[in-house]
């Protein structure tokens, strides 16, 4: 028998497609790897919460074959964390559609609390 989470799941995932629209799930929340390295001192007072982040591979990373490097207006940000990319960099072998977000911002000296991202598929 269906629950009833599965019911409205496929409801929702129905009238999102009839009206053209398309459903996000949220597959990863995670903190930005590497940033110290790249721009996000640079552009941090431009950030805000919500802005669209562009994931790309990087399969021939010396340090990491499933690398995902992440990206804010064509500016290396850093990466998603190396424990934490492997459903993430499949889904991006297979083709499939992800979308990423800035999800939190603090102001904090630790490098690895300052970006929170998350990662979504869209379906």
């Amino acid at each position: 028998m269906l629950s009833r989470l599965t019911i409205s799941l496929a409801l929702a995932l129905w009238l999102a497609t009839a009206r053209g629209e398309s459903i996000r799930l949220l597959i990863q929340s995670s903190p930005l790897a590497g940033a110290q390295y790249h721009a996000l001192a640079e552009v941090w007072p431009q950030l805000k919460v919500g802005d669209r982040l562009t994931l790309v591979r990087e399969p021939e990373n010396r340090h990491d074959p499933r690398a995902i490097r992440v990206e804010w207006q064509g500016r290396k940000l850093g990466y998603l964390p190396r424990a934490e990319n492997r459903a993430a960099s499949a889904a991006l072998d297979q083709g499939e559609r992800l979308v990423a977000r800035i999800a939190r911002l603090r102001d904090d000296p630790n490098p690895w609390r300052r970006l929170e991202i998350e990662v979504l598929a869209e379906l």
